[in-house]
């Protein structure tokens, strides 16, 4: 009999199989042809999770670049329903594993966004030309935009006043294209600890429209040239975010239309996925479509750069258990990693949902928790999952994008592995 998937007290999903309809096959909300049990156990991009851990160790993140090239290709043909001419920049900093960047430059279906020198530096080592690389950063140093400045293909985005006036002192007559807050948050089930901006509320980023005409002017009396405008607003949104990112576009077009000879409007990412059983993939239909009504036959190119839409599926985080038992009324188990290893957990409370390497039919309610002496450091919570004991090994879905780019080695505790799982065959999953 099929089991499904039902909510907890603490608000989080019980691991349960659900019964695919008329199929009489058990399917997970997350399964797809890349990403599924066979025989009993998981598969993913061809490969067994838990050989792999047993070749490289864990901590491990596993990344399926076939997984990327399809999300990649997915969101482009989205793109070419738009009417527009566009160009699609990977946000490298939610994943800048060297042979990922590699693959993608050597793919050419991508550009990169930077937002440091050193990622910067990196994007160009692992073969992205200069003038495939958009570079968007905050609080930068005059040093960094000497550094960033040596390059003259790349584009630049100004954050601020302080920015533009810093650019003209240190490359007179530059090109640069300047970041908008256009006052409207976005973000995964409204979180507002990832919405970038919103009308009335504080936001670092950006130059807000009232004071656009300002920067603007400001630049052009220091010999510069506009020819790009930039916002990015949020991150992880699905079709509810839909109409705040309709308003997000209309708003970029129509400050677009106020300054004629723009090369591009620069969307941001933000696109997301579906990170719990009850989350749909973004309809990206509906998304071309509001882009197609505001910018189709625009004189500027249209740029989206994704992160997480390109990669966080794209990968898995496998770690190991290191002790099983009751505390507080509660059935814990412990993992060999934390919360710094992958921090969106806890600092974004954004889900990696944990699946066993191997089906069960006796499920237990756990709580899984990290190597890590902070009281934050639970992976989840109330979670129904197999019995475990030291040595076995839990996957984490979703961990693609934002984990190991964002880790540290708090409690010295930093090291983990990272494989790029080769497309065999070409399947897109």
């Amino acid at each position: 009999m099929a089991r499904f998937s039902t909510p907890n007290p603490a608000g989080q999903s019980i691991y349960n199989p659900m019964q695919a309809e008329n199929t009489g096959v058990d399917m997970h909300w997350w399964e797809r042809s890349d990403l599924r049990y066979e025989g009993g156990s998981l598969r993913f991009a061809g490969i067994d999770p838990g050989e792999k851990a047993d070749q490289a160790g864990t901590p491990l993140y596993l990344y399926s670049i076939a997984r990327i090239r399809h999300n990649t290709r997915r969101l482009i043909g989205a793109l070419e329903m738009t009417g527009t001419r566009h160009r699609v920049l990977y946000a490298m900093k939610s994943n800048r594993f060297a042979p990922i960047l590699t693959a993608m430059a050597m793919d050419g279906m991508v550009g990169v966004d930077a937002c440091s020198i050193g990622e910067l530096a990196l994007a160009i080592s692992c073969g992205f030309p200069n003038r495939q690389v958009s570079f968007t950063a905050t609080g930068l140093a005059a040093a960094e935009w000497e550094r960033i400045l040596a390059y003259p293909d790349v584009t630049v985005n100004c954050d601020s006043i302080g920015d533009i006036r810093k650019v003209a002192a240190i490359h007179p007559g530059r090109s640069i294209g300047i970041r908008v807050n256009p006052e409207i948050g976005i973000g995964y089930r409204q979180n507002p600890l990832l919405a970038y901006s919103g009308k009335g509320s504080f936001s670092k980023f950006g130059i807000t429209p009232d004071v656009l005409p300002q920067a603007v002017s400001i630049a052009r009396d220091l010999g510069l040239t506009v020819d790009g405008l930039h916002c990015h607003c949020g991150c992880g949104y699905l079709d509810d975010q839909l109409p705040a990112f309709e308003a997000i576009v209309q708003t970029m077009s129509r400050l677009a239309q106020e300054l004629p000879g723009l090369r591009y409007l620069n969307l941001g990412g933000g696109l997301g996925i579906p990170l719990s059983p009850d989350d749909k993939p973004l309809s990206l239909g509906e998304w071309a479509g509001i882009i197609r009504r505001h910018c189709a036959d625009a004189p500027y190119e249209i740029w989206i750069e994704p992160g997480d839409y390109l990669v966080k599926d794209a990968g898995l985080l496998v770690l190991e258990v290191t002790n099983v038992e009751e505390k507080c009324g509660r059935r814990v188990v412990w993992v060999n990693g934390g919360f710094n290893i992958h921090p969106e957990p806890v600092f974004y409370k954004l889900p990696v949902h944990p699946v066993p390497l191997a089906t069960s039919a006796q499920l237990q309610l756990f709580t899984i928790a990290g190597n890590i002496n902070e009281v934050a450091d639970l992976w989840f919570e109330n979670i129904g999952l197999p019995d475990y004991a030291p040595g076995d090994r839990i996957a984490f879905l979703n961990a693609g994008g934002y984990g190991a780019s964002m880790s540290s080695n708090h409690c010295m505790r930093g090291l983990f592995h990272e494989v790029l799982i080769p497309d065999r065959d070409g399947a897109n999953g």
